[in-house]
C-alpha cells in the first residue's frame, strides 16, 4: 500500500499555528494580510515585539476613539482596531517566518491584547458616564471585562492544547504553572526587574487558565508524565476526533466576534449592548464549553488509567 503523504503548505500556510483553530475571517482576511506584513516586517528588520507593541498602540487609539458620539470618527476607530488585530496577526506569523518565537514574545503579544480591550471598555463607559449616565454602567462595564478576561484565557487555553495534542511544533510553547513558579523564583527584582514582571504577570494569567479547566491541566499533566510530550498517535487521533468539533465555538470567544458586533452597534450608536452582550450569550456559552471540556478530558484521563 503507498504510503501518504500530506501536500505541502503554501508559505502563508506555514505561518499558521495549525488551519483548524483559524477562523474564517482569520484565513481569507487576516492571515493574507499578517503573512504580507509579516515578510514587510521582516525586511524592515522589525522584532516580533516591536509589531505587538504597534498593535496595541492602534488598539487602545480605536478604543478611545469610540469614546466619542460621532461615527466618523467611530469609524476611524474601527479602521484602527482592525489595523490593530491585522498587526497582532501578523507578531505571530513573523516570528515563525523568522524562528524568533519566544515566552517573552508571548506575554508581550498578551498584554498588548489586554490593553487595547481595556481602552475599548474604559472609554465606552466614560461615554456613557459623560452623557450622564448612571454610575451602574461602571459595574456592567466591570462585569464584562471579567467576563472577556475569563472567557479569553479559557478559549485561549483550549486552542494551545489542542496544538499540545494534535501538532507537533506547538509543544514549545505550552507552560505550567509550577515551571514559571521556578523561573519566577530564579529572578530578581534588582537584577532583572522587567523579566521579572513579564513572568508575575504571565504566571497569574497561567494560573487563571488553569483553574478554569482543571481536569484539562490534569489530563496535560498525566500526558507529559506518562509519553514525556511524545504524544501517541492513536492519543492525538482520539484528542482530534473529541476536540475539534469544539473548536468553532470556542473561536466565538475570541476577538473577531466580538469586533463585529462592537462594530454593529457602534454604527447604530448603543454600544452599551455590547457589555450585555458580554454578560449573557458569551457568557452562557462559556460555562457551556467549559462543561464540555471538562467532560472531554475526563473521558481521556478514563483511558488513560492503567488496567
Amino acid at each position: 500500500m503507498p504510503e501518504r503523504t500530506e501536500a505541502p503548505r503554501s508559505d502563508v500556510e506555514a505561518t499558521y499555528k495549525a488551519r483548524e483553530v483559524e477562523g474564517v475571517f482569520d484565513l481569507y482576511f487576516y492571515r493574507p494580510i499578517g503573512f504580507w506584513l509579516a515578510r514587510l516586517f521582516a525586511r524592515l528588520k522589525m522584532t516580533p515585539t516591536g509589531v505587538s507593541v504597534l498593535a496595541g498602540i492602534f488598539g487602545v487609539v480605536a478604543g478611545h476613539l469610540y469614546f466619542y458620539r460621532d461615527l466618523s470618527i467611530n469609524v476611524a476607530g474601527m479602521v484602527l482596531h482592525v489595523c490593530a488585530n491585522a498587526f497582532d496577526n501578523a507578531d505571530g506569523q513573523l516570528a515563525r517566518l523568522t524562528h524568533r518565537e519566544s515566552r517573552e514574545g508571548r506575554i508581550i503579544d498578551s498584554i498588548a491584547d489586554h490593553l487595547v480591550f481595556v481602552s475599548i471598555y474604559v472609554h465606552l463607559t466614560l461615554r456613557y458616564l459623560f452623557e450622564g449616565s448612571s454610575p451602574a454602567i461602571c459595574l456592567l462595564a466591570l462585569a464584562a471585562g471579567v467576563s472577556h478576561a475569563l472567557q479569553g484565557a479559557a478559549a485561549d487555553y483550549y486552542r494551545n492544547t489542542y496544538l499540545y495534542f494534535v501538532t507537533g511544533g506547538a509543544r514549545t510553547g505550552v507552560d505550567s504553572s509550577s515551571d514559571l513558579r521556578l523561573d519566577y523564583r530564579k529572578l530578581t527584582w534588582r537584577q532583572a526587574p522587567w523579566q521579572k514582571l513579564l513572568l508575575a504577570l504571565y504566571l497569574n494569567f497561567t494560573r487563571q487558565q488553569e483553574m478554569l479547566a482543571p481536569r484539562l491541566k490534569m489530563l496535560r499533566d498525566v500526558v507529559g508524565q506518562l509519553f514525556r510530550n511524545k504524544i501517541p498517535d492513536w492519543l492525538r487521533t482520539r484528542y482530534r476526533n473529541l476536540a475539534c468539533p469544539m473548536l468553532k465555538w470556542w473561536r466565538l470567544l475570541m476577538t473577531n466576534i466580538r469586533m463585529l458586533v462592537l462594530f454593529a452597534l457602534l454604527f447604530i450608536s448603543q454600544p452599551v449592548y455590547y457589555f450585555w452582550f458580554e454578560l449573557i450569550p458569551l457568557n452562557l456559552l462559556f460555562v457551556y464549553l467549559l462543561f464540555r471540556q471538562g467532560k472531554m478530558a475526563g473521558s481521556l484521563l478514563k483511558r488513560l488509567e492503567p488496567a
